[in-house]
Parts: structure tokens; C-alpha cells; sequence
């Protein structure tokens, strides 16, 4: 091991040395700016390859973690990668329409009123206190009767705190700091800062407009990787759904690798009319993720996951040792609004097909290619993502930058299209087209 300043670097492998590092700067032993040795006295204390340590320097400056400068050697970065991703974004100013926040039109959630006083109720004459069963029992029965109507596997349930809440614990089940996770590159940024977070290594995998590409998943099982995270439906940022044809290709490749954990996020449910294709099932190890944010709203903070015995179990087990439960009081909402039918998915799914549709159309006549099969998100690749973000601004429209949901993927721009009215489609279309299009030539002297 090296010691540097308080914090000992160890490790034999690159990835074991990446993620020592990782975490040091993630729990603030290494500061920004902070200067690590040089790869070959790392390598002598560590008794390694240099090559070992060139590879780990390596994968930490592709995470954005150090950067180099030259004769002044590696430094962590200003801002490490452990700082939010949530950062890289667009502030609306007055007058500019925000279409880069992510948040489901509020016309479509359901109004809560009597759900929540039905829970209030329910709680006055039942009020939960130690001892109660963690999951209530209607909820789980609805969440079951639900996942069975897709075709997921039989398992049992738990809730957590939302999606994020709800793979972090899973992974935290089965991993160790320094294993490697194939995650969707673009993806969701919040996972993206998961990963690191938990001292593991992302290993991206392309997506295409039906979910992960085969190739590049058996590239990363192939280098190791013990995880694999797929987006079921309205993926993020790029609104892929994993087709029928495409379910039945990645089944076949993690068939052929049993002890890969396999995560499904589900978050689609309840906005998306596209059919569920599960992939579990096939590993030892495995679990499906719904969260209520999307449809319901994120306020609700809920999710319900179900997935093989040993893994609920663990999830289950570690959850008592943390916050014991779910508030029965938002478990007894989400139950009502489910018992109910507070939402209709068709027409809530209905309703962002056609804003969607109509934006990709729209681009697509003015000779800009989009993406988004599902959901509620339309992704563009440009160019030149820092210029087209700045170029419709000035417009009047705050888009995402695509820097928030990226590994190695070529840059991008995501468009929410929840505040989006029929109306805005032609506009918003224009200024996209504008933004993302060959600038003006100039000469400068």
C-alpha cells in the first residue's frame, strides 16, 4: 500500500486501485487538487505492473475523479466525480421554458386528496408502531398481482424509498468496492453517481431505440462485469423500450452467465403503453424495480421491487438496520391510488406519445434525427452540446445537457416534453433545429 497524507492507497488490481481512490476522494481524505505519486513509485509500493496503475490512472480520469497535467502530474479534480451530476444543469431564467427537469406534467398526476385522508383514517384506527410487518399487505398483493400480469417471475416483496433507494440496495447486497457494474451509456445521471458513490466501476453499454445492445453487454461481461442495471421502458435519457425480439437476445446472453446480477428499472409503469419484457429470471440473483414517481408523483417517494428470495431478503434484512420501513401512511396512499385506478396509464401514456411524437416529427423535417420510443423525454445528439444548450437558451428554451447522462456516448441534449403543448411543438422544433445546426462561417484576423 502508499500512504498518501492520512489516506493509504491499496490494491493489486487496476480496479481495486481505481476504486481506492475513488473512495478516499468520495469520503474527502483526498482533496481536490490534491496530487497522486507517479504511476511508477505507485506501482513499486504496490508491487504491480506499472501498466496496472497506468490502467487504473486511467479509468479514474475516464470517471472524471483526477485529471492530468503534464509534468505537474495526476491531481484530483476540482469538482471530483462524487459531486452530483444534478450540478450539470441548466438554470431557466425568467421568461425560458424549462423542458430539461425531468418532472412528469402535474395536469396528469392524480389529485391525492382521498387518498391521503384514507391513509390519515386507516392509520386512526390502525396506527403503525414497531413491530408492524414492514410492507403492508394489500400493497404487496396489488404490487404481486401486477408484476405477475407482465410476466415477471414469482418472488417476494419489498418497498424502499424510490428506485435509486431501491438499487442501491441491491447492489449493496451483492457487491464489493471495486467490482464492476454494465450500466446503459446515456443513462440515467443519478445512477451514473451511484455507481462511483458505492466505490464500484461502470462499465457503459450502449442502448439503442430497444434497450442495451447485445454486443457491447457481452463486452462488459466479458471484462468482468458483475452487475448488469437495464432500463425496462421510457429509458433515460433516450426513451428506448426493450422489444420483444431484443428481451429475447439479452436473456440468452445472462442465461449464459448465471451468477451476473441483474437489476430491472421499471420506472415506465403507469406511463407507458409499450409491453413490459422482463429479463429476470434468468441469473441466480436478480430483482424488478417500480417506482409511483413517474405516474403518481415524485413527492410520493415509494417504489416497489421484487426479485429472488436471497436478494428481497437481504434488501429486507439491511432496510431494518436503517430506517425499519416505509411510512404505511404513503404505502396506504400508493394502495388507494392503486385499488382505485386513480390514473389511466393509456391515456396518461397517450398523452406523451403525442407531445413525443410531435417533436420528433417535427425535428425530423427540419432534418434534426431524435430519439424516444417511450416516456416522457426526447434525446438529440449534437454536435457541439455546450454551444447548443447555450444557443437555445438565448432562444427562450432551457434544455438538459447531455453531459449529465454520459460515460463515452457522443454528446447530446435531452428535451422533457411534459411542458410542452401542442402549440410549442413547431417553435420548439425551430430553435432545436437552429441550435444544433452548422453555425455562421467566420473569419477571424
Amino acid at each position: 500500500m502508499f500512504v498518501l497524507g492520512e489516506y493509504r492507497i491499496e490494491g493489486r488490481r487496476a480496479s481495486e486501485i481505481a476504486a481506492s481512490v475513488e473512495r478516499a476522494v468520495g469520503a474527502g481524505e483526498l482533496q481536490p487538487g490534491e496530487v497522486l505519486p507517479p504511476l511508477r513509485e505507485l506501482a513499486v509500493y504496490l508491487e504491480v505492473n506499472p501498466n496496472t496503475v497506468a490502467s487504473a490512472y486511467r479509468t479514474l480520469r475516464d470517471r472524471g475523479v483526477i485529471e492530468t497535467a503534464g509534468r505537474r502530474g495526476s491531481r484530483v479534480r476540482p469538482r471530483p466525480a462524487s459531486a452530483p451530476r444534478e450540478t450539470l444543469r441548466v438554470e431557466a431564467p425568467p421568461g425560458v421554458r424549462d423542458a430539461s427537469d425531468g418532472n412528469p406534467d402535474p395536469a396528469l398526476l392524480p389529485p391525492l386528496e382521498r387518498a391521503l385522508a384514507e391513509a390519515a383514517a386507516h392509520s386512526a384506527r390502525r396506527p403503525a408502531l414497531y413491530g408492524t410487518p414492514a410492507v403492508d399487505e394489500e400493497l404487496a398483493a396489488l404490487a404481486r398481482a401486477a408484476f405477475a400480469a407482465d410476466g415477471v417471475p414469482a418472488g417476494p416483496v419489498a418497498v424502499t424509498s424510490g428506485s435509486l433507494d431501491a438499487i442501491e440496495r441491491v447492489l449493496a447486497a451483492h457487491l464489493r468496492p471495486g467490482d464492476t457494474v454494465a450500466v446503459e451509456d446515456p443513462g440515467w445521471g443519478s445512477l451514473l453517481d451511484l455507481i462511483p458513490a458505492l466505490g464500484l466501476r461502470p462499465a457503459p453499454v450502449g442502448v439503442d431505440d430497444e434497450g442495451p445492445l447485445p454486443g457491447e453487454l457481452t463486452r462488459a461481461l466479458q471484462e468482468g462485469a458483475r452487475a448488469v442495471i437495464v432500463t425496462d421502458r421510457a429509458q433515460n435519457p433516450t426513451g428506448a423500450a426493450v422489444s420483444r425480439a431484443r428481451a429475447t437476445e439479452l436473456r440468452t446472453l445472462l442465461a449464459g452467465q448465471p451468477g451476473v446480477l441483474l437489476i430491472e428499472d421499471d420506472h415506465g409503469h403507469g406511463i407507458v403503453d409499450l409491453p413490459l419484457h422482463p429479463l429476470s429470471g434468468v441469473t441466480d440473483h436478480w430483482a424488478l424495480v417500480r417506482s409511483t414517481a413517474k405516474a403518481y408523483g415524485p413527492d410520493l417517494r415509494l417504489a416497489v421491487l421484487t426479485g429472488d428470495a436471497l436478494t428481497v431478503d437481504r434488501v429486507a434484512g439491511r432496510q431494518r438496520l436503517g430506517p425499519g420501513w416505509i411510512s404505511h401512511l404513503l404505502q396506504d396512499t400508493v394502495t388507494h391510488l392503486w385499488r382505485t385506478s386513480a390514473i389511466d396509464p393509456a391515456a396518461v401514456a397517450g398523452a406523451y406519445d403525442r407531445r413525443r411524437e410531435g417533436l420528433i416529427r417535427a425535428l425530423a423535417e427540419r432534418g434534426v434525427r431524435a430519439r424516444g420510443r417511450s416516456g416522457m423525454n426526447v434525446w438529440v445528439q449534437v454536435p457541439d452540446e455546450t454551444g447548443a444548450v447555450s444557443r437555445l437558451l438565448h432562444a427562450g428554451w432551457a434544455v438538459a445537457p447531455g453531459a449529465r447522462f454520459r460515460l463515452h456516448s457522443p454528446p447530446g441534449i435531452r428535451i422533457t416534453v411534459s411542458c410542452l403543448s401542442d402549440d410549442d411543438i413547431v417553435p420548439m422544433a425551430d430553435a432545436v433545429a437552429a441550435a444544433t445546426g452548422p453555425g455562421e462561417a467566420r473569419r477571424y484576423e
